[in-house]
């Protein structure tokens, strides 16, 4: 039986709806409030799912995504992590480190089930995170999601976005207009709800975390080792045409981790927007062995 904390309900963040059936809430830490979102499905649930976002992302990402899971039978929140969002925006930049953002998800974890053990889910950056969380403390998880996420970084990977956040002091709109000239400028009625929602976004997160996620997806320091010690389960999957990270890689840390392997087909860096049917499928399969 999954017990659930009573977090305080909150508003949502821009201007997309909510799905029913998804609950917007708080999730108060040291660092201030989270924002998150909460399902839980009308039977009996597998277990608490645990979902944490990438680069310049927050929960909006899972929006449409959260009532598959709930579906599925598992009872799952999807955090905006700090700096993100409508989420607590700490004013200094050792704030943003990954020990911090691990030191929150093993935080929210702990709140989830009565402390039990969570399953683990990291898309992207939140894939590093969740693999420093782990790491921090392997008996506060289930199991590891690696999702379209890989075992290090790389020189100079982010110099564009860092350059412009450096040149602009840390200017979120100019940001979002360099790396979307198809929209840049345009009035919110002119734009597609997502690239709405997207502009919404960078307008309200921290500059301080954009910059800090920025060079955390430079560092080529590999844990694959350190995930593997934990004993933990890992899933390692991504779509079939992700190219955040080399797939090569990605498949070496399967190997690294000894984790399962999976690509997802006909999805690219987000498949549980391009393909949410069968990522759900491989997450499904995943998470019920444990």
């Amino acid at each position: 039986m999954t017990n659930l904390h009573a977090f305080p309900t909150v508003p949502p963040f821009g201007h997309l709806p909510t799905p029913e059936g998804v609950d917007v809430v708080g999730i108060d830490l040291p660092v201030g409030r989270l924002t998150a979102y909460r399902v839980v499905p009308s039977g009996p649930s597998k277990g608490t799912v645990l979902v944490v976002p990438g680069y310049t992302g927050s929960k909006e990402d899972w929006r449409t995504f959260m009532p598959l899971l709930r579906d599925a039978g598992w009872t799952a929140v999807a955090i905006s992590r700090r700096g993100q969002a409508d989420s607590a925006a700490p004013t200094e930049p050792r704030d943003y480190a990954l020990e911090e953002e691990a030191a929150d998800v093993v935080r929210v974890a702990r709140l989830l089930d009565d402390g039990a053990p969570v399953h683990l889910v990291g898309h992207s950056l939140g894939g590093v995170i969740v693999r420093a969380a782990a790491i921090q403390d392997p008996t506060a998880f289930r199991d590891v999601v690696q999702f379209c996420s890989g075992p290090y970084g790389w020189p100079y990977r982010k110099v564009a976005e860092l350059t412009i956040m450096h040149d602009t002091a840390g200017n979120n709109r100019t940001l979002f207009d360099a790396t979307n000239p198809l929209w840049a400028y345009r009035p919110d009625e002119e734009l597609p709800d997502d690239v709405r929602m997207v502009r919404e976004r960078f307008d309200a997160t921290s500059p301080l975390s954009i910059v800090a996620g920025g060079h955390i997806l430079e560092d080529h320091t590999d844990s694959s080792a350190e995930l593997r010690a934990t004993g933990l389960p890992v899933l390692v999957t991504h779509g079939e045409w992700d190219g955040a990270w080399p797939i090569p890689w990605q498949r070496t840390m399967a190997e690294d981790t000894g984790a399962e392997y999976v690509v997802i087909p006909e999805s690219w860096h987000g498949p549980q927007i391009e393909n949410p049917q069968g990522t759900v499928e491989v997450f499904d399969r995943f998470l019920s062995k444990h």
